[in-house]
């Protein structure tokens, strides 16, 4: 397993559709590990291949006691509409109410390409569409008013200025602190 640099707001890669995976093979399953070990470092409840520079559609999720990876997602069926506020972790420090689905189905083939299908709501549902719109090349700030938008932008460009487009995350202290 390996921690992967987080692409942050304006890496073109957070912008790109992600390319159907045609067969779920060791390769992909040390991706999903490498998914899994950037996301708890980043202390995340989600993380898309998008977001480390791969442009793969496979995402992970750890949200209210559910640890699961998604390969090839869909939603099925939405129902409901929850409006609650969202992060990211390739835009830190910038938050804001986005309105999703507040019950999903999901579709997925899991960490051995089986498929399974996946009912959802709350903070698992919301997880799970906010990692779908990344491999889908869309921002939670794309869900807001244009207006909106264009403040949180220039308010995170002015604070974050001569950053670049990536971050490195730390492993986790297994020291108490």
């Amino acid at each position: 397993m390996a921690l992967r640099e987080i692409h942050l707001l304006g890496s073109p890669v957070l912008r790109q559709t992600a390319a159907e995976i045609a067969v779920v093979d060791d390769e992909t399953r040390t991706f999903i590990d490498d998914l899994f070990e950037t996301m708890d470092a980043a202390e995340g409840v989600g993380l898309a291949a998008n977001q480390v520079g791969v442009a793969r559609r496979v995402a992970v999720i750890d949200a209210d006691g559910q640890r699961f990876v998604m390969v090839n997602p869909r939603i099925a069926q939405a129902s409901g509409r929850d409006k609650a506020e969202e992060g990211c972790l390739s835009i830190p420090e910038v938050y804001a109410e986005v309105t999703r689905a507040s019950r999903i189905t999901l579709e997925a083939l899991d960490r051995d390409g089986q498929p399974f299908t996946m009912e959802a709501e709350g903070l698992v549902a919301r997880a799970i569409q906010h990692e779908l719109d990344h491999l889908d090349g869309i921002l939670f700030l794309d869900h807001l008013s244009p207006l909106k938008r264009q403040v949180l932008v220039a308010r995170y460009k002015r604070e974050h200025r001569g950053e670049g487009l990536t971050r490195s995350v730390a492993p986790p202290s297994s020291t108490p602190s």
